[in-house]
Order: C-alpha cells, then sequence, then structure tokens
C-alpha cells in the first residue's frame, strides 16, 4: 500500500459519532473521520504508507469496529480495504445505500461469535481402541516396519481424528443453532474439520460462550473446540457471507 487514497473500515448510519480517543491503523494512528452521503456513512482515515497487517493494526481496525457497534449497527470492512478517492467512495455508498441499509438493520443489536473444530491431539489411544482399520495398520507397521505402512499408518489416525471431530463438533453446533439468529458456514481453515458462525443478540453473547465453552468441555475426548467473539459480524454481511465491496475499493 502506497499511502494514497482513503483507507475504510465500516459503513454505518448516518448520524453515527466516532468513539471517544480512538485511532485508526498506523504509526501513528491515523485521525478518524466519517463522510456520509443520504442516510449512509463510511468510518475512515487516510490510508497510511506501508501498511500491513500487523498484530498493532489489526487490533486497532478490530477495535474500532467493536466500539462503533456499542452506539449502532456496523458494516465492517476486512482489513485493508482502501478507496481512491472522497467522491469514489460516496459514489459507491450511494448506489449501494439500499442494501446497506438493509444490512444495518439486519446486523443491529447483533455480534458474531466464531467456533471452530479441531481433532483432539490427545485422543489417540481412543482413536486405536475405537477404529478397527487404525488398530489393523497398527498391526501391520508392528510386524513389517516400514516408511510406507508408518505413511498409511498415520493417515489413518488424522482421518480417524478429523472425522471424530467433524461428529462432535456438529453435535454442539446443533445445541448452539437456536441460541443464534443465523448461522453462516465459514471457508475451510486447514486442520479445522469444521469452522462456523453465529449471529448472536449482543447481549446474549456472554450466555452463549458460557454454553459453548460448556459443550467443548463435555466433548474434549474428540475435539478442540476454538471459540472467538464477540467479533464484527464479518460473515453475515453481503453476499455468500462476504462483505460487500464497493467497485471502487480496493485490498492493499
Amino acid at each position: 500500500m502506497d499511502g494514497d487514497g482513503l483507507y475504510v473500515y465500516a459503513v454505518v448510519g448516518d448520524g453515527t459519532a466516532l468513539p471517544e480517543g480512538a485511532g485508526g491503523v498506523g504509526d501513528p494512528p491515523a485521525a478518524l473521520r466519517v463522510i456520509g452521503t443520504g442516510k449512509i456513512a463510511a468510518v475512515v482515515s487516510d490510508a497510511p504508507a506501508r501498511l500491513r497487517a500487523r498484530r498493532r493494526d489489526l487490533l486497532a481496525h478490530q477495535d474500532l469496529l467493536m466500539d462503533l457497534a456499542d452506539s449502532g449497527p456496523v458494516l465492517p470492512m476486512r482489513f485493508g480495504m482502501v478507496a481512491p478517492d472522497e467522491d469514489a467512495l460516496l459514489t459507491q455508498l450511494a448506489l449501494a445505500e439500499r442494501s446497506h441499509l438493509a444490512t444495518l438493520k439486519n446486523l443491529d443489536g447483533h455480534v458474531e461469535v466464531n467456533v471452530k473444530a479441531l481433532p483432539a491431539q490427545d485422543s489417540l489411544a481412543e482413536v486405536v481402541a475405537e477404529d478397527a482399520a487404525v488398530r489393523r495398520l497398527r498391526e501391520a507397521a508392528r510386524r513389517r516396519p516400514g516408511y510406507e505402512a508408518s505413511v498409511r499408518l498415520g493417515e489413518a489416525v488424522a482421518s480417524a481424528l478429523a472425522r471424530r471431530a467433524a461428529e462432535a463438533g456438529k453435535a454442539v453446533l446443533r445445541e448452539l443453532a437456536p441460541l443464534a439468529r443465523a448461522v453462516a458456514a465459514g471457508p475451510d481453515v486447514q486442520g479445522c474439520a469444521l469452522n462456523t458462525s453465529f449471529l448472536v443478540p449482543r447481549g446474549h453473547s456472554e450466555r452463549f460462550r458460557t454454553t459453548a465453552e460448556g459443550l467443548a468441555d463435555a466433548r474434549r475426548s474428540h475435539v478442540d473446540i476454538r471459540i472467538a467473539g464477540p467479533l464484527p459480524c464479518y460473515s453475515f454481511v453481503g453476499d455468500a457471507g462476504a462483505p460487500r465491496r464497493p467497485a471502487a475499493m480496493t485490498e492493499g
């Protein structure tokens, strides 16, 4: 990113105030401002030069979105979204005003909680006891040890662990789904059997997390459940769970 253009954090309703003391990405933090047209607006700053996905900037971006959500609905942009200039951004906001207003209404009062299911790596003994195919391959590897036998055994164990994680993860998701307004499957993540996000009423997010943690603990011998949130509602914005991005915007 060369520092030209406007860094776009979010689309919000007209009249949304910036959180007190908030700053943007960059070092020092970029000054924030709100520009709008009609009934919607965008929270922006000048795009910093040489912006990279450093932890400091990722957190600044996400923290701002969560602070904005404390006072009203937010249509979040992914990290690194840049519009070429103010006129281009205002034009795109005007063209998308109707759909953005509908999305803001849908997200009002909600947060996202993400749940990932990973294989429980400390359950090898249970896998061997329960899976006949793994037992046969282990015995074969003991009788005739070698590279190919070890590879086949390793693949079988990994497959069995992933299958157990997926089955247990689906059971957890079935119990969590009634607590959410909407559920969205996330993209494939290496090492994850399941990656799912939930749209949860803001006032119920702690209850949701507590319930999810209890379910995860009850199934820890089968699956490692990772819970993240509350988060900005990235997974419930636009088509196919992706944020709507004005055509004039690019990712830096």
